[in-house]
């Protein structure tokens, strides 16, 4: 009935499309009036709209037709290209806040312009978001004379450039570009500056996120850390990998009656699907003894189990040149969605150290999280978030529940001609790899360029072993080549061209092809295994195509892959077992292909949990994050009344402290612990009080009695320097202590969370566990920061200029002095060293105290003496 409904009204998507296009068609009337005008005159109308929204005397809604029109004949005068209808529809989109899917080659660079044009009227600042450093400056360059042309500034970020200077500037322009890491992190640096001006980013009004499904679902599993040493040290590495390495593997025994419980062999089972590793109760044991404990999961050996999972997982989970490589004696992770090395990245929780001990290359020293934050929480932050790709309807219950945004996908400009085979699937992945390299070799023999799609490096160096064997030339883009991927993209379209690239296929570079190539039938497009997610496989095949060119596409698969071997039904398996499928031989059929596309469901699915996993423990952070930052920001500035907080804490400091002393309103005076509260108070603030000068005759009395001296002393103390000198000190103050102990609640949160997963052996849902315990954390942090302030400002000694003057010249003069003394007393040993030497030393020897003259003219000089007359 549904798809009957859709047939005759139409989707809710072709609606929506339906209802822009009614007003690009407006936009398009409007082209004869703007046309006409001069250069001048089209930039005086522009003005004009920018000055109405700046004023807020128009709506950016309310201006969209004429903006889009007059950026249209910019786009014309400057560019040299006039934007498509269809182009227009997806600004629209991006406007809304929505995300627009667009087919490769439909040129979503000048769309994301179109819409960045009409939201930087507004004079607050527009972001583009890319993912790589070279298409951040290629767009922001290529895009210039039209932002320029329209009164606008560009800029763009570089994560080579990280003097803050240079970022200031580029996010002070109009309209600024750049990666999703440089945003991400530049707000945490911002988060942790000492003066508001030292701060780059100046607000987060409009984004537009290009490859929206890279940024925010793929590299959304990766929290974005900042991190610094830490002193908390695990040494455990090289044990645990030994330890890891005499654990026998196991499996998961499926019991044939449902009643019963299953059972397992081994030391560890190690499930693909969850990418885990879980020790059996034998194991256990086992890791016990050779860890030399009484319980592996007690407290104090809880870094222990923790070192050893996280060692189990490298050897067993984690692949050499799948999931990182080996380089310059580093393990550099590959980027599972790009192919490419994430240079700098660590894998977090003790993992990369894991992997550093397998590999016996030198374990870098831990570190602890000063700031952190996730991107699905970075780009919530923005007023409006829009993002543009080729491939988002797959995750578009996962755009709308964790950012609020709507897919809507948008025709064509021309019909696509590219036919897409179904599935050759094979029994085993030699004779897969057989019929690839044969069915490469036809193209390259008939002329036609194909580009060859395998899912990790060391795929496609067991590919480009078969085609060198078979004298196939061709060129492979991977991981350990990509400093050369734009040249080897750009030569992909060649006559007889074969490239083969991991992931990261063309990402943000056309393939260009003459009419030769495509009057062989375009480019040609195979894949050799399935990719876990289908937008990667998508946009895959849509290298080829663009435009309305011819191309083809296929997928060559076999039952040893890990998606059919992992996630695949035993359909597949029976059914070339039923057909007796024969050596070398394949099936082909839409049934299979389903079935494949079924496994990439489940593993979509697996991967949206994950992140949604990921977000759920970072929601309860980011509740705490923003309050931090807010607070810290106040600190920042100048008119906030920081003396007004300090007496808020000192009246705090003072009920905690009669409560630690069990002094209550309930209480009557003679029930006062007098002695206890003046030790306490020695203790805290080193201040001595009398008991005739805090006596009082009720609770209150006593409350206020102690908060007036504690401020007065304060105060008297404070006496020595102006106003503004004591706010400052009490500000710089305020932020060391905040940051400092947010910083340890940081890695106590980490903590907390590495052994959460526990408390779900004992019924309880760990992330409930989770919210409670950070909670009750973060209001003792809260706590502890306000009581340190009171104690630090009480107890700090302020100087006079003089006095630190002074005491300057002083220090001066005794470093000089001891530098005088300790050179004599050098000299003096050396000379008694070679003098009480049993060697005979010639008077014409250089003297062996180093001093680099003769003997008889140094330690020689008064002769041999010896013994008591030596010296004399």
């Amino acid at each position: 009935m549904l798809n009957v409904f859709s047939k005759v009204f139409g989707t809710k998507n072709d609606r929506v499309v339906k209802k822009y296009k009614a007003v690009a068609n407006e936009i398009t009337n409007l082209e004869e009036i703007y046309s006409k005008l001069s250069d001048d005159e089209l930039k005086a109308k522009f003005d004009e709209l920018k000055k109405a929204v700046q004023n807020s005397e128009k709506s950016l809604d309310s201006v969209l037709k004429d903006s889009f029109a007059i950026t249209r004949e910019a786009s014309i005068r400057s560019l040299g290209l006039r934007p498509y209808d269809v182009q227009l529809v997806g600004a629209m989109v991006l406007h809304k806040g929505d995300i627009a899917e667009m087919k490769t080659g439909e040129g979503k660079t000048l769309v994301g312009a179109i819409a960045v044009c009409l939201n930087a009227l507004s004079g607050k600042g527009v972001h583009v978001v890319t993912v790589n450093d070279y298409l951040a400056s290629r767009d922001a360059n290529e895009l210039k004379p039209l932002y320029e042309f329209l009164g606008f500034s560009v800029g763009a970020l570089s994560d080579a450039i990280k003097e803050d200077e240079y970022r200031r500037i580029q996010y002070s322009c109009d309209i600024t570009y750049g990666t999703n890491s440089s945003y991400g992190f530049d707000f945490l640096r911002d988060n942790m500056v000492y003066d508001l001006k030292d701060k780059v980013q100046r607000g987060h009004h409009f984004v537009i996120v290009d490859e929206v499904d890279s940024i925010l679902i793929d590299e959304a599993r990766t929290p974005l850390i900042i991190s610094g040493p830490t002193n908390h040290k695990n040494s455990n590495y090289v044990k645990a990998n030994e330890i890891a390495l005499k654990l026998e593997r196991g499996e998961l025994i499926e019991p044939k009656n449902p009643a019963e419980k299953p059972t397992t062999t081994g030391d560890f089972i190690v499930d693909e699907k969850n990418r885990s590793v879980t020790l059996t109760e034998d194991g256990h044991i086992k890791a016990e003894k050779l860890f030399e404990v009484d319980n592996l999961y007690s407290i104090e050996n809880a870094m222990l189990s923790h070192s050893l999972d996280q060692a189990l997982k490298a050897n067993y989970i984690f692949q050499k040149d799948v999931d990182y490589v080996v380089k310059d004696d580093q393990i550099i992770i590959v980027d599972e969605f790009t192919g490419r090395l994430s240079e700098g990245r660590r894998f977090s929780e003790g993992l990369h150290q894991a992997l550093e001990a397998k590999e016996k290359v030198a374990i870098q020293d831990e570190s602890q999280t000063l700031a952190d934050t996730t991107y699905q929480n970075y780009f919530r932050m923005y007023e409006k978030l829009s993002g543009m790709t080729g491939t988002a309807q797959t995750e578009a219950t996962e755009f709308a529940q964790i950012y609020n945004l709507d897919v809507v996908s948008i025709p064509t400009n021309i019909p696509i001609k590219r036919v897409d085979k179904s599935d050759l699937i094979y029994k085993s992945e030699r004779e897969k790899f057989n019929a690839v390299c044969e069915k490469i070799k036809y193209y390259h023999e008939k002329g036609q360029p194909v580009l060859v799609g395998t899912a990790s490096i060391e795929k496609s160096e067991l590919l480009h072993k078969t085609l060198s064997e078979k004298k196939i030339p061709h060129t492979v883009l991977n991981a350990k080549q990509h400093e050369k991927e734009g040249k080897i993209i750009a030569d992909a379209g060649q006559k007889g061209a074969v490239t083969i690239a991991t992931n990261m296929a063309g990402r943000g570079v056309d393939i260009k092809l003459t009419p030769e190539i495509l009057s062989l039938g375009g480019l040609a497009i195979i894949g050799t295994e399935r990719h876990e997610s289908r937008r990667i496989d998508n946009q895959l095949r849509g290298r080829s195509g663009r435009q309305g060119d011819v191309g083809e596409s296929q997928f060559y698969l076999s039952l040893e892959d890990n998606l059919l071997r992992i996630f695949g039904s035993d359909k597949i398996k029976s059914i070339m077992e039923r057909l007796g499928i024969k050596e070398g031989e394949y099936i082909e059929s839409k049934m299979v292909t389903r079935a494949v596309e079924n496994s990439q469901k489940k593993v979509e699915a697996m991967h949206f949990e994950s992140r949604k996993h990921l977000l759920e423990y970072d929601d309860v952070a980011n509740e705490q994050r923003k309050v931090i930052y807010a607070f810290r920001n106040d600190l920042l500035k100048e008119d906030y009344d920081i003396s007004s907080k300090i007496d808020e804490n000192r009246i705090d400091y003072v009920q905690n402290l009669l409560a630690e002393v069990n002094i209550f309103q309930t209480m009557s005076e003679d029930e006062f612990d007098y002695e206890s509260l003046i030790a306490k108070l020695k203790e805290d603030l080193h201040f001595i009080v009398k008991v005739e000068d805090i006596k009082s005759e009720d609770y209150e009395a006593l409350e206020n009695r102690l908060t007036t001296i504690l401020k007065d002393v304060y105060l008297q103390k404070m006496s020595s320097v102006d106003e503004k000198q004591k706010s400052e000190i009490e500000r710089v103050l305020y932020l060391q202590i905040l940051d400092n102990a947010y910083r340890e609640h940081l890695y106590s949160m980490d903590t907390l969370k590495t052994g959460i997963g526990l408390r779900g052996y004992n019924q309880k849902d760990p992330l409930v566990e989770y919210k409670k315990e950070s909670y009750n954390m973060f209001i003792e942090l809260v706590s502890n920061i306000k009581l340190e302030i009171i104690k630090i400002l009480f107890t700090i000694q302020l100087q006079s200029k003089e006095d630190r003057q002074k005491e300057q010249e002083a220090l001066d003069r005794m470093i000089a002095s001891m530098e005088k003394a300790n050179e004599h007393t050098t000299t003096n040993l050396a000379q008694e060293s070679v003098r009480n030497s049993d060697k005979k030393i010639a008077r014409n020897e250089t003297c062996p105290c180093g001093s680099g003259l003769k003997y008889k003219n140094c330690c020689g000089k008064s002769g041999p003496k010896r013994g008591l007359v030596a010296g004399n």
